[in-house]
């Protein structure tokens, strides 16, 4: 500020009675008036980028300044440390004191929720108009190290958030050492000594450090005044009708696959060399976008998406010299504007909340962004913020469009992250993470003549929808359990052998072998796999759950979460059973896109013979096909729906916690798990067979079933369900023509039997059939039969 500059903090100074103390703090903060009955006055910082647009350069060069200050002052412990940011106001700030530190993760609260994502921490901020904060790493142990944490705000006024931050991480992680860094530090030496009680009633060490010191002194009825002030100065926020206004137009990022838009749920210093690598390549895309001769650009960022604006902000800055570039974002703050030199915030846009906040819809607020003469703006918002709120009439799009000749906004794909139990199914967390987004709160379900009816119409896909959950009857259920007491052993050789044949052929040296089951009959198979393979090795072996939709193939977004986080030569597909091979060519149709992926299945039982790596070929009744979700961790099928997957989303599912009383996924496990040890000799001689043995697929399956289909009259192999575990789901999904059963198959179809009793199918025995059972479904007879496509069949 020039010393002739009007300080804007007069304005507030002369009405309030508050007293700013400090030159290094006035030459930092302006200040302005709240909406908020527990604070009255807002410092606004000059340098953060968040109410008052300032360079780019300038904004990130003072938060890594900090940084360095930080780095300084922890020494040798450094290198170990953990930055947390508070959303929202430092999130962007938190973000450049973890560059100055270097090479250290970072995480910023939220107040996002993310459904499916297990809250590893939480506090409150008392004086915050919105008070409640959120941790959420997508990796739990980030909180779990013993170096020192930093906790990184824009100003430290009182220290009560900080107070309840540490009491909360403590709590959960005790660590010796903690830094509070701050651009300012406005404590008075009452708020000093409670800090200093707090760490010695703690045992901890808690250091501060800020780049500027003042105090702040205000009158005794400061809120009363405050609130009087306020009414009296309301006026109405920029009236904009009847300007001209610039028309959006969105522009294309390549961002890297797989890169964090930010810290919501951890950012390691991988990313930030992936981002700096990538930044040159982004600012270019997005300046060349620019129209010619911008020479005065704001580049606006989105509430807690402050960090990667900020970055392509600087690029773009260094790419266009001569021009002045700017940085802010948007807040769900409510400030008082007041158009006079003496007070810090000028103006203000107001316009809905475009992230569909857990808190409901509200006002959200750009300031000091109106009047500025803009001839670009740039809006980066990530995919969360890319709603019809967003783009409605009285949308932040629309409300800047009458600031600035230019309008231009950019999305950058949030990163989608594993889902886990016990949030997310009832898995153990470990056991599985599922490349799904959750819609447990999303109607899907609807009865079998509905489903059938909208199928049969020719519009609807059968993944745009649910059954309802099949619930066992109390004979059906002693089925299940005689079942898997009578095959646990065979199933656990099973699994031991096609594990082994996994670990024999498909580690690389220096790789691990990275199990992706196919959603949701799979998924029972990976985690087994995943299980044998400690028992017997000691390997952790990664397990994730993917999607896979008849018609319209794998999850391409799980497959460059995929590709991001691990090399896609170890990553091997798992499946539970083969049927007559559908799936199987499903799935190296799919992957035909991304080299890289081997699309060689491994299967528990491949009767059909369509891969060549399986636990047997024999045509056996696997229990967890006896059940839905109650034996796959209380999760759906998948749903795949064009208004609730969106191009950067994982596919969906629930998670039916309704039925925990139910749930028989664990015990499943256990039991199973249960008869490794005896089965051991077993396996090791099935294995050495196995990977002696020429085993081609043969297909023979496929071409019993097109024998089958022209025999029956049904001319649509997609109909034709072939073996114990594609006629069990038919027999819960919906209601087939008939069952055909091997004569002499004995009890592993008593529960087929029982089902189609109960479903009124008839079960014909024939002597020519090479599954144990095949479940027929008619065009003509079967209401709602499903092609290849997922849709009606003709």
């Amino acid at each position: 500020m020039s010393a002739d500059a009007i300080w804007p903090g007069t304005w507030v100074t002369s009405r309030l009675g508050v007293r700013l103390h400090g030159d290094a703090a006035r030459g930092l903060l302006g200040l302005a008036l709240r909406h908020n009955p527990k604070r009255a006055h807002l410092l606004v910082s000059e340098v953060l980028g968040k109410h008052v647009p300032q360079s780019p350069r300038t904004v990130y060069g003072t938060g890594v300044e900090l940084g360095r200050r930080v780095k300084d002052l922890l020494g040798e412990a450094a290198p170990r440390a953990l930055v947390l940011g508070y959303a929202e106001t430092a999130t962007g700030l938190g973000h450049c004191v973890a560059d100055g530190l270097g090479g250290v993760p970072y995480l910023h609260s939220t107040r996002r929720p993310v459904p499916g994502v297990a809250r590893a921490g939480g506090f409150e901020e008392e004086h915050s108009h919105h008070t409640s904060h959120l941790l959420l790493p997508k990796d739990p142990a980030l909180l779990a190290g013993d170096g020192p944490l930093v906790l990184v705000d824009d100003e430290l006024s009182t220290g009560r958030t900080v107070r309840n931050t540490i009491a909360a991480l403590h709590r959960a992680r005790p660590r010796q050492r903690y830094l509070v860094a701050a651009l300012v530090d406005m404590r008075t030496e009452s708020d000093r000594a409670a800090l200093a009680k707090f760490a010695a009633d703690l045992g901890v060490t808690v250091e501060t450090t800020a780049l500027a010191v003042g105090r702040i002194d205000l009158p005794e009825d400061v809120l009363r005044r405050g609130a009087a002030l306020v009414d009296a100065h309301r006026a109405p926020d920029h009236d904009v009708r009847g300007r001209p206004a610039a028309r959006p137009e969105r522009v294309a990022l390549d961002w890297p696959a797989g890169l964090p838009d930010g810290g919501r749920h951890g950012y390691l210093p991988a990313d930030l060399a992936r981002l700096e690598a990538a930044l040159p390549g982004l600012a270019a895309g997005l300046t060349a976008a620019l129209p010619p001769g911008a020479r005065r650009v704001l580049v606006l960022g989105t509430e807690e998406l402050s960090y990667t604006p900020l970055r392509l902000a600087a690029a773009a800055e260094a790419a266009l010299p001569g021009a002045e570039v700017y940085f802010s974002t948007t807040t769900r703050s409510p400030v008082l504007a007041v158009d006079d030199p003496g007070y810090a915030i000028r103006s203000r846009l107001v316009f809905p909340a475009h992230d569909r906040p857990a808190d409901g819809p509200g006002p959200r607020y750009a300031y000091n962004v109106a009047g500025r003469d803009w001839d670009a703006v740039l809006l980066v918002t990530d995919a969360a913020g890319d709603t019809a709120q967003l783009h409605a009439p009285d949308g932040l799009l629309a409300v800047l469009a009458a600031h600035t000749r230019h309008l231009l906004f950019t999305v950058v794909p949030s990163l989608p992250h594993p889902l886990r139990g016990p949030a997310f199914s009832s898995y153990a967390p470990e056991d599985v993470g599922w490349l799904l987004q959750d819609l447990s709160g999303v109607t899907l379900e609807a009865p079998a003549e509905e489903r059938e009816e909208a199928i049969q119409s020719g519009g609807a896909h059968y993944a745009e929808s649910l059954p309802v959950e099949y619930q066992p009857s109390p004979a059906y259920q002693r089925l299940f359990h005689q079942a898997l007491e009578t095959s646990a052993a065979r199933v656990a050789r099973a699994v031991g052998t096609v594990t082994e044949a996994v670990l024999a052929e498909r580690a690389r040296p220096g790789g691990t072998p990275v199990l992706v089951s196919l959603a949701r009959a799979g998924t029972p198979v990976g985690v087994l796999m995943r299980r044998w393979a400690r028992h017997a090795h000691g390997l952790d072996l990664p397990h994730y759950a993917v999607s896979i939709v008849r018609g319209q193939g794998i999850d391409t977004t799980a497959l460059r979460w995929l590709a991001a986080h691990h090399d896609p030569a170890d990553v091997v597909f798992v499946d539970g059973w083969t049927g007559k091979g559908a799936i199987t060519r499903e799935l190296a149709d799919a992957l035909a896109p991304f080299p890289g992926f081997d699309p060689a299945l491994a299967v528990l039982a491949d009767p059909g013979g369509c891969v060549a790596t399986y636990g047997t070929r024999e045509d056996f009744l696997i229990p967890s096909a006896c059940l839905n979700s109650t034996v796959s961790g209380l999760i759906s099928r998948t749903v795949l729906r064009s208004d609730l997957v969106g191009p950067h989303d994982f596919h969906g599912a629930k998670h039916y916690r309704e039925l925990a009383g139910a749930d028989l996924s664990r015990h499943f496990l256990d039991v199973v798990a249960g008869r490794f040890a005896e089965v051991a000799a077993g396996v090791a001689a099935d294995t050495a067979a196995l990977l002696a043995a020429d085993r081609t697929p043969t297909w023979a399956g496929w071409r019993a079933v097109e024998r089958i289909s022209a025999a029956y009259g049904i001319d649509n192999v997609n109909l034709v369900k072939p073996g114990v575990g594609e006629t069990t789901r038919v027999l819960l999904r919906r209601v087939p023509w008939r069952i055909l059963a091997r004569r002499g198959a004995g009890a592993d179809l008593d529960h087929i039997r029982l089902l189609a009793e109960q479903r009124g199918v008839p079960v014909e025995e024939t002597d020519d059939l090479p599954y144990s059972c095949v479940g027929l479904i008619h065009p003509r007879y079967t209401k709602g039969a499903t092609g290849a496509d997922g849709k009606a069949a003709q």
